[in-house]
């Protein structure tokens, strides 16, 4: 999937788009990897994330900017994700800083940002992760209570593809006026 202002590389599954982006040699900035599924989807702190087909799980290159603190760039992050969630689909989320997208006291989304340190401690480059249970109708027991879903809150499917570009453009605009 190429774009004027992205390149977008789509999988049917990976174990995880961070880890995927973090290991590719040469990367411009707004490289987007996109996956339907992830195998081994991650959070702050190493948790796992339930990544499943049906929902949204892709993680950006993003370009140099002013700001190095991952906790702002979070926080940047996951407000663009709610105000794209609520122009799209109405729906008002909460953002559980620094980085969880909720509703109605479940979680349904995730925002991870990454530094890639050179081994003389140098940011090489930021990676923005964001896993969004959008699509996705069931999950395993042990998360019923915790999680949902916007086709769960919303009683129908959402169209993945316009989310995501919906986030991306965001996401630039955003940091466009960072760099």
């Amino acid at each position: 999937m190429e774009d004027n202002e992205f390149s977008v590389k789509e999988f049917e599954v990976l174990g995880s788009t961070q880890d995927f982006a973090k290991n590719l040699r040469e990367a411009n900035p707004w490289t987007v990897i996109l996956a339907k599924e992830q195998t081994q989807g991650r959070g702050r702190k190493g948790n796992e994330w339930y990544s499943p087909k049906g929902g949204l799980y892709f993680s950006v290159i993003l370009p140099k900017t002013k700001i190095e603190n991952l906790e702002i760039l979070t926080y940047l992050s996951a407000f663009c994700v709610a105000k794209v969630i609520f122009e799209k689909l109405g729906l008002k989320v909460f953002i559980k800083f620094p980085n969880d997208i909720y509703f109605q006291g479940k979680k349904m989304g995730g925002i991870l940002v990454e530094n890639q340190i050179s081994s003389s401690g140098k940011v090489l480059r930021t990676i923005l992760g964001i896993g969004l249970s959008t699509n996705i109708q069931v999950f395993p027991q042990s998360l019923q209570k915790k999680v949902t879903s916007l086709f769960l809150e919303l009683k129908k499917p959402v169209n993945n593809e316009e989310l995501f570009w919906g986030i991306l453009k965001e996401l630039k605009n955003l940091f466009s006026a960072l760099v």
